[in-house]
């Protein structure tokens, strides 16, 4: 029954609460200037998660402290029955997380690094770099995605929603 109370308080604290405040009462380390979309998900253990400044996250991120797995181990070996694997997850400062990207125990994800959608991460991501896959691998350095990417802007961030919309539709030539 207190399970029960649990969820429904935690369901009804998300969806009142921005995403980044409900991440802060879970106990999520926030830096400053964060984005996270509200359907991040953290876990049983979000107070051991830990994100800089300028952090973006996309839609359906988990980071996941914990490696369920060992459930296996206590089945098969006695002296496994009371253990858990755990780590924390850092992230640094100006990250970006594509949709569906997760984030396995301990990995450690440094400053300036953008992930692309539908990766795992594990291990360590070095900084002012692009990685991408399962599980991910560095595709390349920033500033040579910045190179790769830079002709492609379109400056529309200022805009307003009407006017981006009339502006986009007029950029690619879509029909009324």
């Amino acid at each position: 029954m207190r399970t029960l109370f649990k969820k429904i308080e935690n369901k009804l604290l998300k969806s009142l609460f921005s995403a980044n405040r409900y991440a802060c009462y879970q106990g999520v380390k926030l830096g400053r200037n964060c984005k996270l979309n509200k359907k991040v998900h953290f876990g049983s253990e979000p107070y051991l998660v830990s994100i800089g400044d300028n952090f973006y996250c996309s839609v359906n991120v988990f980071f996941i402290t914990h490696d369920g797995s060992v459930n296996v181990f206590r089945n098969l070996h006695p002296d496994c029955f009371n253990v858990d694997y755990i780590k924390p997850i850092s992230v640094g400062d100006n990250v970006f997380l594509g949709c569906n990207t997760t984030i396995l125990p301990g990995a450690e994800i440094g400053s300036n690094v953008i992930i692309g959608a539908g990766s795992v991460v594990r291990g360590c991501l070095e900084s002012n770099s692009v990685y991408a896959g399962v599980p991910a691998k560095k595709i390349m350095s920033l500033e040579s995605y910045y190179q790769k990417k830079q002709s492609d802007f379109l400056y529309t961030h200022n805009l307003n929603k009407h006017d981006k919309k009339a502006f986009l539709e007029r950029y690619f030539n879509v029909p009324k």
